[in-house]
């Protein structure tokens, strides 16, 4: 695989840079488990489960879509095409990323030179006579967002699991008459949440995370898909 090559985006050096849209396969197809955010759920949930992941050094959970049964497989890539109708916004951010300046509180553009997506021939101009397109200008906007929607997230997480929702799970899946067991996650535990006192359920209701909690639990019934492509790849 095709090292890296990240560079800050420079209005000179990258005048004549474009970007193809579309999704690094080459990166994905790797990737079993992807962080997803609380305001691309319900989309998330009509095509891939979702699960909690924890963070053993630091116990906190992240939230994450998930692509394969385990580590390494992603049932959505097929002869190097990406094959589901979405995508989640952690993967179609590439190959442009955001970093925080060390010292302010202030973001900069970077960009994967590596990438298949980035080059001079095709795709979408970055810069226009020194300044920016408004493809790049949406793009950045989607970045933005993303940390934004991230940040919401991590706060939409910690209260689950502060509120000792979130449950480790096995999931068994069967492929092919094959009972085949995926450990390690973390699913939001119903029972508990059917308990919860009426201010604890106030609270979720006037913070917005009913939606995202629903959408969450539909996404469980995902799992037998992954199970079918599995055993159809198999």
């Amino acid at each position: 695989m095709a090292e890296q090559q990240v560079q800050p985006l420079h209005n000179e050096k990258h005048a004549n840079t474009k970007i193809q849209n579309g999704i690094n396969v080459e990166f994905m197809k790797t990737q079993h488990l992807v962080p997803v955010v609380a305001h691309e759920f319900a989309r998330v949930a009509n095509e891939f489960p979702m699960s909690f992941v924890k963070n053993n050094e630091s116990g906190t959970f992240q939230a994450v879509a998930m692509f394969g049964l385990e580590p390494g497989e992603n049932l959505f890539v097929e002869d190097g095409k990406w094959t589901a109708a979405f995508a989640p916004m952690a993967s179609t951010r590439y190959p442009l990323g955001l970093v925080k300046h060390p010292d302010q509180d202030q973001y900069g553009i970077v960009i994967d030179e590596a990438s298949a997506l980035v080059g001079e021939d095709e795709g979408n101009a970055l810069f226009e006579n020194g300044e920016e397109t408004d493809y790049l200008k949406r793009r950045k906007e989607a970045l933005v967002s993303f940390i934004e929607f991230s940040q919401v997230t991590e706060a939409f997480t910690k209260f689950l699991a502060d509120k000792e929702l979130l449950i480790a799970q096995t999931l068994t899946v069967d492929i092919k008459g094959e009972k085949k067991d995926i450990n390690g996650i973390y699913l939001i535990d119903e029972k508990k949440l059917n308990e919860l006192s009426d201010a604890d359920f106030l609270e979720l209701r006037k913070r917005g995370y009913l939606a995202p909690i629903y959408s969450f639990l539909t996404s469980t019934h995902q799992v037998a898909r992954l199970a079918r492509l599995k055993a159809k790849q198999a």
